[in-house]
């Protein structure tokens, strides 16, 4: 696994997982030879269950200052700190409830001038192997961290990449050729053009795209064409550029006609969640933004491939530990759950990383590798993936075909845009990846569907404010290919995702491609309910009006389960959406006091509002007062006291109840003080070159850093860290068709 690679868009970044007990056929270890039953690509998947990765190991490359070494021995396996893979390893996994094991190996160390395969390096790849055989696990075998494949030239490469690639698996299928269905081949990993301005984005990427195809439709004929008793039903995966798991990726990807081929995706997803560092808070998952994204992915990947009866395989996966355990069970409750309803086995990325201060988004270590045990920070989370698998309420594929819907007529419909305008993601900075901006209410959404018959690349829909601001994008429940139709319950999925639906104004298509728009017309939605992710965050609306201006302490008041461990904010619209940020543990009554300084908000604040993150299901805020005292003098009752109260001289106090319909927008501010909103390059300007800082950041982190005053600058538009949006939305104040104010 690479770095950074997926970029949290306007749209969201990717993810799935999941998988069912079944029995499977036994093997013949010292014959290998001996065939199951032949299954089906889809049978395969399902026996398939839950996957791991065995990252950083048999991918390890040896370096030195001045790069990668063309030629190494043995001794790869362990250069990136990882012990040597055992028995005992593979049988600690099996145990655990997995039935996968993804073996990513690097060869072009091991080879020849002649791109013969060095008899050592390929007996211990076997070795490997062999140890998942065993145990009648399922073994992913790929071609993985060739930087002979995936460089800045890949586009005009095929000529290269194409011989060389064909001659490696042609001696991976020989060696393992009397293997049964139990060992997988996947063509390549994360195929794609490195160091250039594109290397993660498919809307440029079109001629990269077809020499994937070409290589991967040579890869699927030469294992069909080779000797051996399963060269015709071996499941083959096949990954799209930089294997993402956004749809825009996914529909350039041109599958064989074969009946034993799978689609490989990787899926961290969303990737400000599960790996973005930038992000400050990784401490909640459950709010409406993350769960909506995360929705979107795995919807998107049935809708390209599950529904037209063709499978895949999330060949990785995973959150970094960011000390946020809860967080990440959330997220895996969601991801699990969902993928097994689908269809779609996933692999868990590992790679015995437990911390990483210099990059804590690459902390994706789960069982220790000597000693066999997991660790304590993730075991809750294989542990909330194996009681997914195991729970027979949630039926493997059952959902892996959409319900269908009946629509009214678009000629019955209230016409929304009648004229045909083709739109292309590669003319962002003219804004003619969208339709143009047209004026819309909640009064003329409430109740309705959006309906859009287009050609080319499914769209999106977004919303926007009178401003442009809050950017909010939703993608399709249901589409039509038949008459090119797709469909947004906008009645279900805008509420879900926009905190007040009186500021929504205007609503346009967007492409992550190219795509033609012919008509956009809004009809009744139908008597349907679909899956919309619940926002759990509880909100409780604070009056500022009779507030100390200038000193003293707000003071929160929360009741709930005892010694519960809960966080939150209390936010407001200073400069953008701000928020202070808290977190406490009821004592053993189940009480819990929280002060936050009267001068971290705006002398002139009318109103702000409190949000509870963490088990807000545990946890109420029952009241909330201002103290001319300044933070640390007020106390949550102790344990022994009962019947005394703590005295502190306020100005007003107020009993609150829960708003749960208005949605939370989250921000990640830092200890900086804001130089100029905007500034991300930190010239001490506004200007569109910080939005080029802002795309060239998130496309390679690596190489294009920003400062840490950068940072803060960037997140223009006070939504979790910095996003290709921020970059957006200056490009649109730099057009004049937004406000910084």
């Amino acid at each position: 696994m690479l770095k950074n690679k997926f970029i949290s868009k306007a749209v969201s970044t990717v993810a799935s997982v999941a998988m069912v007990f079944t029995s499977i056929p036994s093997i013949n270890v010292m014959d290998k030879a001996v065939a199951a039953d032949t299954m089906t690509a889809f049978e395969i998947t399902e026996n398939m269950k839950v996957g791991w990765n065995l990252g950083n190991t048999l991918d390890a490359k040896a370096s030195n200052k001045q790069g990668d070494l063309e030629s190494a021995g043995l001794e790869t396996e362990t250069s990136w700190g990882c012990p040597k893979a055992t028995q005992e390893l593979f049988d600690a996994l099996k145990a655990k409830g997995f039935n996968t094991v993804r073996v990513p190996t690097t060869w072009f160390q091991h080879l020849d001038a002649d791109n013969n395969i060095d008899p050592e390096w390929m007996a211990r790849v076997k070795e490997v192997v062999d140890y998942g055989i065993n145990n009648d696990m399922y073994i992913i075998l790929n071609v993985h961290h060739e930087n002979w494949v995936n460089r800045s030239d890949f586009a005009n490469a095929y000529n290269e990449i194409q011989p060389k690639l064909m001659k490696i698996w042609t001696q991976i299928a020989t060696e393992f050729k009397d293997y049964d269905q139990h060992l997988i081949f996947e063509c390549m990993n994360e195929p794609r053009a490195v160091g250039t301005e594109h290397e993660w984005w498919a809307a440029s990427a079109v001629p990269e795209c077809d020499v994937i195809n070409d290589l991967e439709h040579d890869f699927v004929d030469l294992i069909r064409g080779m000797d051996g008793p399963y060269a015709k039903t071996r499941l083959l995966m096949l990954p799209g550029y930089c294997a993402s798991a956004e749809t825009q990726f996914l529909e350039a990807i041109d599958v064989p006609d074969d009946d034993f081929v799978a689609i490989s995706v990787h899926a961290y997803s969303p990737y400000d969640f599960t790996m973005n560092a930038a992000v400050e808070d990784h401490s909640v998952f459950t709010g409406t933004k993350y769960s909506q994204q995360l929705s979107d992915i795995l919807s998107g990947i049935r809708q390209t491939f599950i529904e037209k009866d063709i499978p895949v395989v999330i060949g990785e996966m995973g959150t970094s530990n960011f000390g946020n355990t809860q967080a990440r069970v959330d997220w895996t409750t969601q991801y699990f759950t969902t993928t097994k309803k689908y269809g779609i086995p996933c692999c868990l990325w590992d790679n015995n990383t437990v911390e990483n201060p210099k990059d804590p988004g690459e902390c994706h270590g789960y069982i220790n590798r000597s000693t066999y045990e997991w660790y304590e920070g993730s075991a809750p989370v294989i542990d909330k993936m194996m009681e997914i698998m195991n729970d027979d309420s949630i039926v493997w594929g059952s959902e892996g075909k959409a319900p269908t819907y009946t629509h009214q007529a678009l000629s019955d419909g209230t016409v929304f845009r009648d004229e045909a305008i083709e739109i292309d993601a590669s003319k962002s900075k003219t804004y003619e990846n969208t339709t143009p901006g047209q004026e819309i209410s909640w009064s003329e959404l409430e109740g309705k569907e959006v309906a859009i018959k287009f050609t080319g690349t499914t769209p999106v829909l977004a919303f926007s404010d009178a401003e442009y601001g809050n950017w909010t994008e939703i993608k399709p429940y249901a589409i039509d290919e038949e008459n090119g139709i797709a469909y947004y319950l906008v009645s279900q999925q805008l509420p879900a995702a926009w905190s007040d639906l009186s500021t929504v104004n205007h609503m346009q298509a967007r492409t992550d491609k190219v795509t033609t728009i012919e008509k956009m017309v809004i009809l009744n939605a139908p008597e349907v309910e679909i899956d919309v992710p619940v926002d759990k965050t509880k909100k409780y609306k604070i009056d500022f009006a009779n507030a100390p201006k200038d000193e003293g302490s707000l003071v929160l008041y929360f009741e709930g389960e005892p010694n519960t461990d809960t966080n939150g904010a209390v936010g407001f619209n200073g400069d953008g959406w701000e928020e202070e940020k808290w977190s406490g543990k009821t004592n053993s009554l189940g009480k819990l006091t929280i002060e936050i300084d009267r001068t971290k908000f705006p002398a002139d604040l009318a109103s702000a509002e409190c949000q509870i993150w963490y088990q807000p299901e545990l946890v109420d805020m029952v009241s909330y007062e201002f103290s001319t005292q300044q933070p640390g003098t007020v106390t949550t009752p102790e344990e022994t006291t009962t019947t005394e109260t703590t005295t502190i001289t306020t100005v007003t106090t107020v009993t609150t109840t829960a708003d749960s319909s208005v949605a939370s927008s989250t921000t990640e501010s830092g200890n900086l003080s804001v130089t100029i909103k905007g500034d991300a390059n930190v010239d001490g300007k506004f200007s569109i070159a910080d939005a080029v800082a802002i795309l060239q950041h998130i496309a390679n982190r690596d190489k294009y850093e920003l400062k840490p005053q950068g940072l803060v600058n960037a997140d223009v538009d006070g939504e979790a860290g910095v996003t290709a949006n921020d970059a957006l939305f200056i490009q649109k104040v730099d057009a004049g068709a937004a406000s910084l104010s």
